[in-house]
């Protein structure tokens, strides 16, 4: 599965230290606005020590995670919904992705400028958040006066999309993001079609100083008041402290750097198993001599579809799927210790994939 997160965020918040030290590719990063024009995109590996425990006790020739795309989105001005600064292109960019990391300064320092010359991540999430809106309110605008006219012929099914229609952008027009709207679940196919860029799930990503990695902040606390009625998480990141834990040379010294500043694991680590939940996906892996690999699919996914990831004629010629439990693999250690306690499954087509499952697929084309 082809996954894309956009970062995104006004000019000098730190999207682009965070890109580098995500993907390790070297994006610009320099203290004035618009030092990213063109979206910068790297391929990451989601961190998952179940995959390493897998290896270790399978010894394959090779070990395949599973990656997430981040794409660095370039910052943007007020007035960007209406093709100001780098608008359109902007807002191009982050509807072609799957989810939003909406990075927020979280921290003063009279050396780094702020585009508004003062630091409020509220101020910064509302000026991206009204833009996104604003287009999303056109775009919505003229659904809802083509399902007018068609409610206007008597048609039943048009009248109630309408209505819930209706919900959507009353809610916008006050200013409020489309994933927030009080429609039921059931419903909120009425908005599908249209690629809304606000009904895309979100993360706020608040960029702190080194003092504020552990304890926090005031901004921080702001942020989360202020995202409460969203259902979006909130993860604090360090981008310059990143950026100098991707530096180290070894796994030692960048454990001894983490110990130092009170911290169990890098934030990006945080941030993209983050990434990969917001998403609603899971992974389950396939274990042999050859190769251990972790395969993406989205929570809920049944077994043929599963087997359709990695490749079509398993899901065409789909008969069964050979089931391990991660536990039980890792307790017993081996296929056919597995086997001989009794703990290889066997399923069907009904069968809902589960996080961590180790899967053998049998078909037939």
């Amino acid at each position: 599965m082809a996954l894309k997160c956009g970062i995104v965020g006004l000019p000098n918040v730190g999207k682009s230290t965070l890109f580098n030290c995500l993907s390790n590719a070297e994006a610009q990063a320099a203290n004035f606005p618009f030092c990213t024009i063109e979206p910068n995109v790297g391929t990451i590996n989601v961190p998952d020590e179940r995959l390493e425990k897998l290896a270790e006790l399978v010894n394959p020739q090779r070990v395949m995670p599973t990656t997430v795309e981040i794409v660095d989105i370039a910052g943007l001005v007020k007035g960007a919904s209406k093709g100001e600064g780098l608008g359109n292109q902007f807002l191009a960019n982050i509807r072609e992705t799957d989810a939003i990391l909406h990075v927020l300064r979280c921290f003063d320092d009279d050396n780094v400028v702020h585009v508004d010359g003062s630091v409020d991540p509220i101020r910064d999430k509302e000026v991206i958040e009204y833009e996104l809106i604003m287009k999303d309110l056109e775009v919505l605008e003229k659904k809802v006066q083509k399902v007018q006219k068609m409610s206007k012929t008597g048609d039943k099914e048009a009248r109630k999309l309408l209505e819930v229609l209706e919900v959507y952008f009353k809610h916008m027009e006050a200013g409020n993001p489309a994933r927030s709207a009080p429609v039921e679940e059931k419903h909120q196919e009425a908005i599908a079609d249209l690629f809304l860029l606000t009904d895309k799930p979100v993360m706020y990503v608040c960029n702190v100083d080194e003092g504020s990695v552990v304890s926090g902040n005031a901004h921080i606390d702001k942020v989360r008041a202020a995202v409460q009625g969203e259902n979006a998480e909130v993860i604090v990141i360090g981008a310059a402290i990143e950026a100098d834990i991707a530096q180290l040379d070894t796994y030692e010294d960048r454990q001894l750097f983490l110990e130092e500043l009170g911290l169990e694991e890098p934030g990006v680590n945080i941030l993209i198993r983050g990434a990969y939940q917001l998403l609603d996906l899971s992974t389950y892996f396939t274990a042999g001599e050859k190769e251990v690999r972790a395969w993406t699919i989205t929570t809920g996914t049944k077994a043929p579809q599963a087997a359709g990831v990695i490749h079509t004629d398993f899901e065409k010629g789909f008969i069964r799927a050979e089931v391990i439990h991660y536990n039980d693999f890792v307790t017993l250690g081996s296929n056919q210790a597995v086997k001989e306690a009794g703990k290889l499954l066997v399923e069907g087509k009904e069968y809902v994939v589960q996080d961590g499952d180790v899967m053998h697929f049998r078909f037939n084309v």
